[in-house]
């Protein structure tokens, strides 16, 4: 995997390669990277696995989880050189988003679509200034070498490698409904305290089954939770009713 890295570092110094296909596109060709993407839906059928590949699945696995590792680790290197570390987590994010239309992943995963045709919604992006020219190289290159499959991948363990070179803690809280910046701001005071880290990124997640409150999740894995939910409060009380064998009028 060390190559991998090595030769990712190497091809994002570049200056970013736009490609020009005489083919027909197969999607609208206003598309911009700022204005959000609509792409026909693909429908693939996939072969189901025999046994031997499905017992191979675990160490397939974990290979897949170590090519990310190197492929995000290689873009924060580049990033870290020269001086882009922030904005380059900035555009990561936007790829996350890009990437969670299933339309979009399908797009860019789907055999049937051609390398020019991905290339020329590269182009599209390129062309839009929405990425730096080093991100765009990486998506070039995860399209060239057939790895663009595990950008879902590459960005939480992007996320993990630029956490640590940043001192930043990650704080996942969940509410019923977005909670105000002043609340977030404490939120992160109140984090940082209990870990001591230089920074904290707040991300925000709706979770209606909490009825009202909410909760953080942080540590390593988000493994550490805090509950302020109403639900936490219903399910204490509902213990305790039951340890007490209180009876109930109804």
């Amino acid at each position: 995997m060390a190559a991998v890295a090595a030769a990712t570092t190497t091809n994002l110094q570049k200056p970013p390669a736009i490609f020009h296909s005489r083919s027909p596109r197969i999607y609208p060709a206003n598309l911009s990277f700022s204005g959000g993407l609509r792409l026909p839906k693909l429908i693939i059928k996939i072969k189901s696995k025999s046994k031997s590949h499905q017992k191979g699945g675990c160490a397939g696995a974990k290979m897949a989880d170590s090519a990310a590792g190197s492929y995000a680790s290689a873009l924060a290197e580049v990033a870290s050189s020269n001086g882009t570390l922030d904005a380059t987590s900035s555009d990561v994010e936007k790829i996350d988003k890009l990437f969670s239309d299933d339309s979009v992943f399908n797009f860019f995963t789907s055999p049937i679509v051609s390398l020019d045709q991905k290339r020329e919604l590269i182009d599209d992006i390129t062309s839009s200034g929405s990425l730096q020219p080093h991100v765009c190289n990486f998506l070039n290159i995860l399209i060239e070498s057939k790895r663009i499959d595990l950008i879902k991948e590459i960005v939480k363990e992007f996320e993990i490698v630029y956490n640590k070179l940043t001192e930043t803690e990650m704080a996942i809280v969940s509410s019923v409904v977005q909670l105000e910046k002043q609340h977030l701001a404490q939120i992160a005071k109140q984090v940082q305290k209990l870990t001591g880290a230089r920074n904290v990124r707040i991300k925000t997640v709706i979770d209606e089954s909490l009825v009202a409150g909410f909760t953080i999740r942080y540590g390593n894995a988000q493994s550490k939770l805090i509950d302020m939910s109403v639900k936490k409060q219903l399910e204490d009380i509902a213990a305790e009713l039951e340890i007490g064998d209180i009876p109930i009028a109804v």
